[in-house]
């Protein structure tokens, strides 16, 4: 038997989708790499759920595992169109060779694709990466003046490029720490007048190309833990263009294996003393972070992870007073082939002590490369199908998903429950029941 199908208002997702990539470094060429040679049919989108996992849809007799493009109308690999801002000017293929995430008999395969995207000039403040040194800048009077100035740029990629819609994700380097401040942040007024006021402390460059996106009718993402979209002042401009956003930082190492294992001690009710992380990073992402500023926005971040996971509020005699540290060291000779250590304290039966240690030897930007893909193509999704506002779904991909937190909501950090609140988001948008509960 068919599984019975609502009626769905999602738009087509026929035409040219343009993605616009703030950085062209690792992750960015990464990603764009990787779908250039999967549409010519020389690689696999291997970690992209939209490209591999299927959903069930219905119940009993009517139950049927579909991939989400049979679910939801998604847009084509095909039908992609890149563009990226960057500090350096070099092309997609020079940026993609010297970060040596990918071989290179591989990049060449995409070579002339890839020396087509040529970086337009960054919105970029020193003072918010100090280690970060290029000279492919934009000369900004004012945080407005850059504001318009990207508006600018998205305009015209979309007419050079007869673009249909467009999608603009982070992909470049760790801001300094911002504070929320809301006397700034807590509404749409006061940050408009911070930027033409040009307040450097509280409006971050992010800040800049997310407010620009939104007004040109583009979703934004943000793949740092940058504070950037998850403010007021962000929610109230997405309500207002009715575009969705998502955020923040993407969920690739260390993260993910602590969103996925930490699920395992709360369900067997074993108590938790500690959890120790640490990582070593070579590229230039780790450089960034090397900065004590910047390295603060990260911790934040990682941090957030295990709080609503572990909660020491509804089970006291377990996870009452654990101490959870993560550290983050530049260690040039690895590159992008991350390494994260974790140091797990527990405690069973009479309060027993034991340990679990977790080494991850990953490859950072080939665990990210395929979260971008299901991002861009999901968030298009999300605002074709008249979603706006902040996309719960998406929380599936970050380390501190975005959440209304002056209205004292709890973000969900559990990977499962995340899973379950993708899978709903899918059904219901492709007229399905979402018909799964998060317990």
């Amino acid at each position: 038997m068919e599984s019975v199908k609502n009626q769905t208002k999602v738009k087509s997702a026929n035409g040219k989708l343009g993605v616009m990539i703030v950085g062209c470094g690792a992750v960015a060429t990464t990603f764009m790499t990787g779908v250039l040679m999967v549409r010519k049919g020389l690689a696999k989108p291997v970690g992209s759920l939209t490209q591999y996992d299927k959903i069930r849809v219905g119940k009993g007799d009517n139950k049927r595992y579909l991939p989400f493009a049979d679910i939801v109308p998604l847009a084509k690999l095909d039908d992609m169109v890149f563009a990226t801002w960057d500090v350096y000017p070099q092309n997609a293929y020079q940026a993609a060779m010297y970060a040596e995430v990918l071989k290179e008999k591989d990049i060449n395969q995409v070579r002339d694709e890839l020396e087509q995207i040529v970086p337009m000039t960054a919105a970029f403040d020193k003072n918010y990466a100090k280690r970060i040194d290029g000279d492919n800048v934009k000369d900004c009077a004012t945080r407005w003046d850059m504001v318009l100035q990207l508006r600018e740029d998205i305009r015209r990629f979309k007419q050079l490029n007869d673009i249909d819609r467009v999608v603009v994700i982070w992909a470049a380097s760790t801001e300094i720490y911002v504070p929320v401040y809301m006397p700034v942040h807590g509404t749409l007024d006061n940050l408009e007048k911070a930027m033409k006021d040009d307040d450097r402390q509280h409006v971050a460059p992010s800040m800049c190309y997310a407010y620009a996106a939104l007004t040109e009718g583009a979703p934004f993402i943000m793949g740092a833990p940058n504070t950037t979209v998850d403010i007021p002042a962000m929610w109230e401009l997405a309500e207002k263009t009715k575009m969705p956003i998502a955020g923040k930082d993407y969920k690739t190492g260390q993260t993910l294996v602590k969103s996925g294992f930490a699920p395992i001690i709360s369900t067997r009710c074993l108590g938790l003393n500690g959890w120790f992380s640490t990582n070593i990073l070579g590229n230039r992402d780790g450089l960034v972070l090397d900065e004590p500023e910047n390295f603060r926005t990260k911790e934040v971040s990682k941090l957030s992870t295990l709080e609503t996971i572990l909660d020491p509020t509804c089970q006291p005699d377990l996870y009452k007073d654990y101490y959870h540290k993560v550290r983050i060291n530049y260690y040039p000779p690895r590159n992008d082939n991350k390494e994260g250590w974790d140091n797990i304290d527990i405690f069973g039966w009479l309060g027993y002590p034991m340990q679990i240690k977790i080494n991850f030897l990953c490859r950072d930007s080939i665990l990210a490369a395929p979260l971008l893909l299901d991002l861009c193509l999901l968030i298009d999704l999300a605002a074709r199908a008249g979603r706006y506002g902040i996309q719960r779904f998406l929380s599936f991909y970050m380390k501190s998903p975005m959440h209304d937190y002056t209205q004292d909501e709890t973000p969900v950090n559990n990977l499962y429950q995340q899973y379950t609140l993708l899978k709903n988001a899918i059904r219901e948008m492709g007229g399905f029941e979402p018909d799964e509960e998060i317990d």
